[in-house]
């Protein structure tokens, strides 16, 4: 067993027991993992437990990244660390995790100074690095496949003692109950920010979720579609055409994001996007932000063109219309399977506008409602009759 170091404060045990029950209080409360890790390293400090640096990892369910990490050092606060589906292999075989995964041990100790000093692993040589002179890593499994990594540092010439021990392995463990419940509600915000977007994952998760839920709401319509989709189609191969799809998408709809707008739907190969006019957002801002994120998309697309031609594939082109009105927002569908998007007149006037790009040779077409919130030298190309539209419609290019 290791003797205290008699020139070290004596953890507080009362402190400790305070931590432990603040920890439950996190996990029946709204936090994040920030707040969680900063608040309660900071409090293992001030119980006297020497700390230096701690670290907390997991994996989650995210389109970009494999896992999340935070590493807590003293009197600097908390930093992210994310990790892609690309994470070198190499250096996880080589860390505690990996061992401790491999052989079912669930905690690990290294004294990095002095006679007892063990650097088996090449994470221990950067904390040695870094000050620290003594190491403990611990798994907690939440399942088969899921949980949580973490480990302690201190830089106290004696490192841990034992009481300092017991005391992080008393509170790691309700660290971990309060991160599981944070982690959890992360990954469900993951998945619906990636399936619906920002703005629909927190309409969502306040509670909107029932058939009729619906507001009107005035706003941009976007509507684009992907030229020559069905011969494309036709003549590619499924992966081909797949990565055509997502070229597209990440032109259009990146744009849209990249702009503060809001996509509802990808459609097959069209993209349904709003620009909401609210208190706070003028019509002609709306607009505005509408019309930067279309020559956006329009740079994007031939900044993928030109790489596609080099690899000998065929240039992809686009029609896109813009166009202003009030569409009922919400979520429609069947009781038990909804889409939240917008519907009404408006909405399928822009999808009859956009089916003019191709016959006009307009790759953006506006409505007159559209174009008169922007002081730019349109281009008209004349009245219009759209399919289900009773009167004839301005229709406007913008210049270029």
């Amino acid at each position: 067993m290791t003797k205290p170091d008699a020139k070290s404060p004596r953890w507080d045990g009362g402190l400790i027991d305070i931590l432990a029950d603040w920890l439950m209080s996190q996990a029946l409360g709204e936090t994040d993992m920030e707040s969680l890790i900063e608040g309660c390293c900071n409090r293992l400090a001030a119980a006297g437990i020497p700390l230096s640096r701690a670290y907390l990892a997991f994996r989650t369910l995210h389109p970009l990244f494999r896992g999340f990490g935070y590493i807590w050092r003293r009197g600097q606060g908390v930093t992210m660390e994310s990790y892609g589906f690309d994470l070198d292999g190499e250096l996880y075989r080589k860390s505690p995790v990996h061992h401790m995964e491999s052989t079912g041990v669930p905690y690990l100790r290294r004294r990095l100074t002095g006679g007892m000093a063990l650097l088996d692993f090449p994470v221990l040589e950067e904390m040695l690095d870094q000050g620290a002179t003594d190491y403990m890593s611990y798994l907690v499994p939440f399942s088969s496949d899921d949980g949580l990594t973490g480990s302690w540092a201190t830089d106290r010439p004696a490192g841990f003692n034992d009481s300092d021990i017991h005391a992080l392995q008393r509170i790691q463990r309700r660290l971990a109950v309060a991160s599981k419940v944070v982690i959890r509600e992360q990954k469900t915000r993951n998945i619906l920010n990636a399936y619906f977007g920002v703005n629909a994952a927190d309409r969502i998760l306040s509670g909107h979720i029932r058939r009729g839920d619906v507001e009107r709401i005035h706003a941009v319509i976007w509507y684009s579609d992907l030229r020559d989709s069905t011969a494309m189609a036709d003549r590619m191969s499924g992966e081909a055409y797949l990565d055509v799809l997502n070229s597209y998408f990440e032109s259009t709809a990146g744009a849209v994001s990249a702009h503060d707008g809001e996509v509802l739907l990808l459609i097959g190969d069209a993209v349904l996007a709003i620009f909401p006019i609210h208190d706070g957002r003028s019509e002609r801002e709306a607009c505005g932000a509408a019309m930067e994120a279309a020559t956006d998309a329009q740079a994007r697309l031939r900044k993928s063109n030109k790489q596609r031609v080099e690899d000998g594939n065929e240039p992809l082109s686009f029609g896109l219309a813009l166009h202003v009105g009030d569409v009922v927002y919400g979520n429609i569908g069947l009781p038990e399977r909804l889409e939240l998007t917008v519907v009404g007149a408006a909405t399928n006037e822009a999808a009859r506008l956009q089916g003019l790009t191709k016959k006009l040779g307009r790759p953006v077409l506006v409505s007159a409602h559209f174009a008169q919130n922007l002081n730019l030298d349109w281009q008209p190309m004349g009245q219009h009759n759209l399919r289900g539209v009773a009167a004839p419609q301005a229709v406007f290019a913008p210049p270029g």
